[in-house]
């Protein structure tokens, strides 16, 4: 599935989370590094009017559909993938950085929350090192020289998976700057996921998830600045259909 931005494609080049873990595995195991991101239909109105957005998903290695409205277009283009949201990977990831012995870092959210989520993954992974754990201040400029101190750091504490909870673009500009100065870390960017495990943040019921509501469960939590999101999102809905429609082979 790909969506095509002034001269930019962006490409969900990953069907479906065994695939992506297969990927992550391979990588670890070698010692390479990797950009994963995951994208969902605010990432498309963001990709739309950002060029720096746009030049961090062209860097990105690894693409997920990270909401089912890209799943939804996936299949009207006749080219599926599966789900595959951002916060449910977290622990599959750790499990396959525990499996290959690399150290994990979690990056972004507050100290607390870093805390309490490292205490969550440690209970279902007792042999996952966590070796870093970093909340940049308010402001973090992912571009700045604070941002090339980190990396650079994680290069050379030998981290091999970073998990970057720092929001939309931040954290995919930060992963892309991170595939020049620490090319052998693997960059994760999972959003509110270790808010998810440090209970911080709550997910939607289940059966809200299953029946593709949680933008709705989401939303009134938070209407004031979620409202606005996601009508950017559902203007932005018809337009990819017909393109997703006219791509058919």
């Amino acid at each position: 599935m790909q969506f095509q931005f002034e001269d930019t494609p962006v490409s969900v080049n990953v069907p479906h989370a065994a695939a992506l873990l297969t990927a992550v595995k391979a990588r670890l195991a070698a010692g390479e590094g990797f950009a994963l991101a995951t994208i969902n239909l605010d990432h498309l109105v963001k990709l739309r009017t950002m060029p720096e957005f746009r030049h961090a998903y062209a860097a990105q290695d690894l693409v997920v559909a990270d909401g089912n409205p890209i799943v939804w277009l996936s299949r009207l283009a006749r080219r599926p993938v599966s789900l595959v949201p951002g916060s449910e990977m977290v622990l599959p990831l750790a499990r396959v950085a525990a499996q290959c012995g690399v150290k994990v870092a979690l990056i972004g959210s507050t100290e607390a929350a870093l805390t309490a989520a490292a205490v969550s993954l440690q209970a279902s992974l007792p042999k996952l090192s966590i070796a870093r754990m970093i909340a940049p201040p308010m402001g973090f400029d992912p571009t700045g020289a604070e941002a090339a101190a980190l990396l650079q750091g994680l290069e050379r504490d030998g981290i091999g998976l970073a998990f970057l909870a720092l929001g939309a673009p931040k954290q995919e500009i930060l992963a892309a700057r991170g595939r020049e100065i620490a090319p052998h870390v693997g960059f994760a960017s999972i959003g509110a996921g270790l808010d998810f495990l440090a209970g911080t943040q709550t997910r939607a019921p289940v059966w809200v998830q299953k029946i593709a509501m949680e933008w709705v469960w989401r939303m009134m939590t938070n209407p004031g600045r979620l409202a606005p999101r996601y009508w950017a999102c559902f203007k932005l809905l018809p337009g990819e259909a017909l393109k997703a429609l006219g791509s058919r082979g």
